[in-house]
């Protein structure tokens, strides 16, 4: 079976180790005997968000996220069809903002989303910088084959924007230890129907391979198939999931 996972933007979007992501998945892909098949895709390349099984859009700066909303706004209702077929996106911090409404900087001046999220950001006067502890939404499960599963996400976060969560989409977890999405109503990222957007840089996923799991499964179950996927030994990567949660909130 083959995963088809698009980096958009790799050349633009890239802080903090965000390409990590896409090897994390290629390789958990790889030790279960699948194939992935990942492309990389930047401003004018030709999409076919149909043919995508996850889609990757990591974090850059304001100009950068301009200059990419005009690049996808042509696509975009194509980008929403796909999305709403089960399309698997992980979005992070720029990748986050650009899917909201609008993003605005600290002189007044509207940047404009794609408007696929009901969020906004408001760029604030200092920055949120620092390690992160989520507990994951209860309606959001990471239901995956490992006895020891997770439901926390641990990572780092250095922005200056403020994200909102509009009625329409629930946050991805609550805030242990971080800001998350604005420092001030304990919410981290956003899911909403099988995107899910954060702040979490680091890279994220190695960190927590239990979403990078969910992403695969929900992108096999899109395709049709529903079973687990092979476990894997997680003890590294959980053992380290747990210190780092341990160092920020003390938990056991």
């Amino acid at each position: 079976m083959k995963i088809n996972i698009c980096h958009l933007y790799p050349d633009l979007l890239d802080l903090y180790g965000d390409r990590g992501n896409i090897l994390a998945l290629a390789a958990r892909c790889r030790w279960r005997g699948l194939e992935a098949a990942v492309e990389r895709t930047s401003l004018g390349d030709a999409l076919d968000f149909r043919s995508m099984d996850i889609l990757f859009i990591g974090g850059g700066s304001d100009r950068e996220q301009g200059l990419l909303v005009e690049d996808l706004m042509k696509r975009r209702e194509e980008l929403k069809a796909a999305i709403a077929d089960g399309l698997v996106v992980l979005a992070i911090c720029g990748g986050y903002q650009l899917l909201g409404e609008y993003y605005q900087t600290s002189n007044g001046e509207k940047i404009p989303g794609l408007g696929i999220l009901d969020v906004w950001t408001v760029a604030g006067d200092k920055r949120l910088i620092g390690n992160v502890a989520v507990e994951l939404k209860p309606r959001n499960p990471v239901n995956v084959s490992d006895l020891q599963t997770l439901q926390t996400l641990v990572g780092f976060e250095n922005h200056s924007g403020k994200t909102y969560l509009g009625k329409d989409v629930l946050p991805l977890g609550r805030i242990l230890a971080g800001h998350g999405n604005n420092g001030e109503d304990g919410t981290e990222g956003v899911r909403w129907h099988n995107i899910f957007g954060t702040y979490l840089h680091g890279p994220l996923l190695p960190k927590n391979p239990h979403l990078a799991d969910l992403l695969l499964e929900l992108a096999c179950e899109r395709r049709g198939y529903f079973l687990p996927l092979p476990g894997l030994d997680d003890q590294l990567e959980i053992l380290a999931h747990r210190t780092i949660l341990e160092r920020l909130v003390g938990t056991k």
